[in-house]
């Protein structure tokens, strides 16, 4: 069993006395593999939303801020309203029985497991897609766009758009096992999905993702398994060299750029300058970090909602385009299976600027977001991404556009694969 904090061990121990399915898959097995694909099932212990609204309701608050914005941070009197409505009126009951309502599975691969989703369309010839949330999201920033894609005809596409669905939670991330040692970074990742499809009998199949999940998916088509089609990223890698030194070192921005490209180096500016704290500190400190967020629920949903207000297309109020049940069935898939370290992890094995051009052959196609981070030109797309398939820039939405927008969303899914099918 993972390692958990004291007062998370024991109703998960009553839990599994009481025979229900472990809220913490086994991170690791005999040393032979074990292929088999388990059903699962979330079965969060009573105990465990207790002890979370008991430790809701002795938040030690701070201070209020200094200013009248969010330039430090997440504001006091937005903090205390969500804090009160989690300990109060907020229901994990309600996305624990949406979750299960769909097929769950485990399967160990490299001597861990991963939980995965994995719901088939009832449409034949079905596109099988592989799609990997990011930080500080999961598979629960996908559901919404479940539906639209495994059965488009009941949400205004045609049939022969429909895609089987693969959705695996990160190592590290939600309920699959939490990583004992170093080495599952982004390319051991990308290895282990293209198991599973292989797993799961997908011979032809492509694959989708949004911040971590667009660099699953560069890296899956780099690597380029048996099988992999092609790939669509929200998040593009494609800031080239000269730029990327320029914002590593501080300077202006090249000469030459056009007007997109120039738009693109002062987000990017802005970004770096004050935008990617949360970055350093999880790359270089994820275990100190964590100490903090594993203890506090009331810290760790401050440290994510900062980046739902940031990186949604809301004018820094997230309300406007998630609800707040959204937003915490997310923080509290994060804070009931502890797993807010081991999703920092992630960033420690990677280090690396994800944003930075890569070069890849596969078929590629991007949707850039207004509210993305930044808004790739298509100039540094194609220098990037050398068979672009598919571009197109959408009307609404940002950082986790699956999540904000789903029927666009779906949209440009259907239509950046058409040409693989």
């Amino acid at each position: 069993m993972s390692v958990i904090s004291v007062s998370r061990r024991s109703a998960l121990a009553i839990s599994a006395a009481a025979g229900a399915s472990s809220l913490f898959p086994a991170t690791s097995r005999a040393a032979a593999e074990d292929n088999a694909i388990r059903p699962f099932r979330i079965n969060v212990p009573e105990e465990s939303l207790v002890d979370l609204r008991r430790r809701l309701a002795t938040t030690r608050w701070l201070g209020r801020e200094t200013v009248s914005d969010q330039s430090q941070g997440v504001q006091l009197a937005t903090m205390q309203k969500l804090v009160q409505y989690w300990q109060t009126d907020y229901d994990w009951r309600k996305v624990e029985a949406r979750l299960n309502a769909l097929p769950q599975f485990v399967t160990e691969i490299d001597e861990l497991d991963i939980q995965f989703a994995h719901i088939r369309s009832r449409h034949a010839n079905a596109l099988p897609l592989i799609m990997t949330h990011g930080w500080p999201g999961s598979i629960i920033e996908l559901l919404k766009v479940i539906g639209p894609l495994t059965d488009p005809t009941a949400h205004g596409g045609r049939a022969e758009d429909a895609f089987h669905l693969v959705l695996p939670s990160l190592p590290g991330y939600g309920f699959s096992g939490k990583p004992e040692s170093t080495g599952w970074g982004f390319p051991r990742i990308a290895r282990a999905w293209a198991v599973l499809m292989e797993r799961l009998g997908y011979q032809r199949y492509v694959s989708q993702g949004g911040d971590h999940g667009s660099v699953v998916s560069d890296v899956m088509a780099r690597q380029a398994p048996p099988g992999l089609l092609g790939i669509h990223v929200t998040m593009p890698a494609t800031v080239p060299k000269d730029v990327a030194k320029a914002l590593n070192d501080g300077d202006p921005a090249p000469s030459g750029l056009s007007g997109a490209e120039k738009a693109a180096f002062a987000q990017l500016d802005a970004f770096y300058k004050k935008g990617c704290g949360y970055a350093a500190m999880m790359v270089t400190r994820p275990q100190t970090l964590g100490y903090g967020l594993a203890d506090s629920p009331a810290g760790q949903a401050a440290w994510m909602y900062d980046k739902f207000a940031a990186w949604t297309q809301s004018g820094g109020e997230p309300q406007r385009v998630l609800t707040l049940d959204d937003m915490l069935d997310d923080i509290s898939l994060y804070w009931l299976t502890d797993s807010a370290t081991s999703a920092a992890q992630l960033y420690w094995e990677n280090n690396a600027n994800n944003f930075n051009a890569v070069d890849i052959s596969l078929p590629a196609a991007i949707t850039v977001f207004p509210g993305e981070i930044y808004r790739t030109p298509r100039s540094w797309a194609e220098r990037s991404y050398h068979k672009l398939i598919y571009w197109h820039e959408a009307e609404k939405g940002g950082h986790f556009a699956a999540w904000e927008q789903p029927q666009i969303f779906a949209t440009e899914i259907r239509a950046a694969f058409r040409s693989l099918r």
